[in-house]
């Protein structure tokens, strides 16, 4: 009987040493994710204030504007597709 218990016992703390691995994995992630949110939060201010500026400015100079902040905005949509991912994972 000894030896059945130690097997489990062993096996218990397999199972508890990969557990504390995938909870240390979990929390990484999620800091990651709050880390990119942050830097996606910052460009989505500095996009949301250039869009302001293109509808004031004149349309001849509207346009690389534009082009710019589109470049921006396909950036920020990754990065939350990113920080989805990593959420859901």
């Amino acid at each position: 009987m000894a030896h059945g218990l130690f097997n489990v016992e062993e096996l218990l703390e397999g199972v508890k040493q990969q557990r504390d691995e995938i909870r240390v994995q979990m929390h990484l992630a999620k800091a990651e994710a709050q880390q990119e949110w942050e830097e996606m939060e910052q460009k989505w201010e500095q996009l949301s204030s250039k869009a302001e500026e293109v509808g004031n400015e004149a349309a001849d100079a509207s346009k690389d504007i534009y082009e710019a902040s589109k470049l921006v905005a396909d950036e920020i949509k990754r990065g939350y597709e990113r920080i989805r991912k990593r959420l859901t994972d």
